[in-house]
């Protein structure tokens, strides 16, 4: 089976993030190794990593990602914008180096409206400028997009050019947003749409670099290019993509996890969980 989870809280501690995703009956998890609305976070300190690991050793062998700060833009036209971004970024690679976090999630950030070319060697150069600098051993999983504003990486030919132009494409990878890449006009919905929309995915990118998924449904129909995600099953994707995407073979082991709006007791991590487990066939 794949390995459904969800992006869990770290608040008090990003220890306690592993009794959140236990709490709710996964086997992958995301989170925020620090505030995502903070430039300048805190340093890990030895107390917080031990509690970390041993959290994490009690609960198996579970495949942990981390999400990269939404203030990063390393594709930023200004230089003290990518110059913090890059600095950011450098930090995120760090603690997960640290933390033993074998995957981190980043956007392909935004052009300003210089145009999607020069915003993607912007990206590239500043990213291969982080790689270069942090010396982890983290994997940076590009994240598809939706397109949104002049945002990056909604085409996957975009996310094939950073990895062709990067010095370093044996640490870049790729994590596939349901809801992105529905909104960014790849359906999912049907058998034809789906296969349709991975064999261009393996053609353009190749599927032996997807590793990570987010599943999202969405609020917007196909083609919008607006980033709303839904519950799973409620929205434009509905439970016939995620079928198709839950039972290929290709992605049995890949860690797969929610994006969903949660409140405070995590009933809808555990909803929505049910419903995608619901949908494997034995």
């Amino acid at each position: 089976m794949p390995l459904l989870g969800a992006h869990e809280s770290v608040s008090k501690g990003i220890h306690l993030a592993f009794a959140r995703i236990a709490r709710v009956g996964g086997e992958s998890l995301q989170i925020f190794t620090r505030n995502q609305r903070q430039w300048n976070p805190k340093d890990l300190q030895p107390d917080e990593t031990r509690r970390f690991h041993d959290a994490w050793l009690q609960n198996g062998e579970m495949i942990v990602a981390s999400h990269a700060s939404y203030l990063i833009n390393l594709a930023a036209a200004k230089e003290d914008l990518r110059g913090k971004s890059i600095s950011a970024f450098v930090g995120e690679l760090r603690r997960c180096h640290v933390l033993q976090i074998p995957y981190v999630v980043i956007h392909p950030g935004s052009h300003g409206g210089d145009g999607v070319e020069s915003g993607l060697e912007r990206f590239t150069e500043a990213l291969d400028e982080v790689i270069a600098q942090a010396g982890s051993d983290t994997m940076i999983l590009l994240e598809t997009t939706a397109g949104q504003g002049t945002s990056l990486g909604s085409r996957f030919e975009e996310i094939a050019h950073i990895r062709n132009r990067s010095r370093f494409p044996e640490k870049l990878g790729v994590c596939l947003d349901t809801c992105h890449v529905f909104a960014a006009g790849y359906d999912l919905r049907t058998s034809a749409a789906y296969t349709k929309t991975m064999d261009e995915f393996d053609r353009t990118i190749g599927l032996k670099h997807l590793h990570f998924f987010h599943l999202n449904d969405s609020k917007k129909e196909l083609g919008s290019r607006v980033d709303r995600h839904e519950h799973i099953g409620r929205g434009c994707i509905g439970l016939g993509g995620f079928t198709w995407l839950l039972n290929d073979e290709r992605f049995r082991t890949h860690p797969m996890t929610l994006e969903t709006p949660k409140g405070a007791d995590l009933q809808e991590d555990i909803d929505n969980l049910r419903v995608l487990r619901g949908l494997i066939k034995s």
